[in-house]
């Protein structure tokens, strides 16, 4: 009974809490990873108003925040010709990051449980059309992880070999 979600797994719970913290930092323009503060501190009350925030939560959120653009470029990349990020549904896109995060900068998840733990997400929090173009997308990013995490490399080592001094007398 995989769609029970009192059956599911402390990682899945993990990134459910993470969907939830990265969805309400968009909705209240703040930085998530002081949403994550802010609920760390108040689990930390005599009498909690919230559940403390489990650590791989914590992993996530502050995953995504640092690499945020790295992670929307992914994403804006494989979204249909017609889409933007701004334009999908912020749930989508909280789930998208969360999943893209794994794919790209989590080795201890394999990448292909991120993309099918993203699509349930998506069948829990979102519409009937979410999880066909949420796998889509994710299938384009785990199919292309190498060259997007190369990327930011081969731009590097480019700029590099053009601000060195051979560069200048060619």
């Amino acid at each position: 009974m995989r769609n029970d979600p009192k059956r599911r797994g402390a990682r899945y719970k993990a990134r459910r809490r993470a969907v939830d913290i990265l969805f309400e930092a968009e909705a209240r323009d703040v930085d998530p990873v002081a949403v994550v503060e802010d609920r760390i501190e108040l689990a930390r009350l005599p009498e909690p108003p919230v559940a403390p925030v489990a650590p791989y939560s914590q992993e996530i959120v502050r995953g995504v925040a640092v690499e945020l653009d790295r992670i929307d470029e992914a994403i804006e990349r494989f979204l249909a010709e017609t889409w933007t990020l701004e334009r999908i549904p912020a749930v989508d896109r909280a789930i998208l990051r969360v999943a893209t995060w794994e794919i790209l900068f989590n080795p201890e998840v394999p990448r292909k449980t991120a993309v099918v733990e993203g699509i349930e997400l998506a069948s829990e929090y979102s519409t009937d059309v979410a999880p066909p173009y949420i796998n889509a997308v994710l299938d384009d990013v785990l199919s292309n992880a190498d060259e997007i995490l190369a990327a930011p490399e081969e731009v590097a080592s480019e700029v590099a070999s053009e601000d060195s001094p051979e560069a200048e007398t060619s």
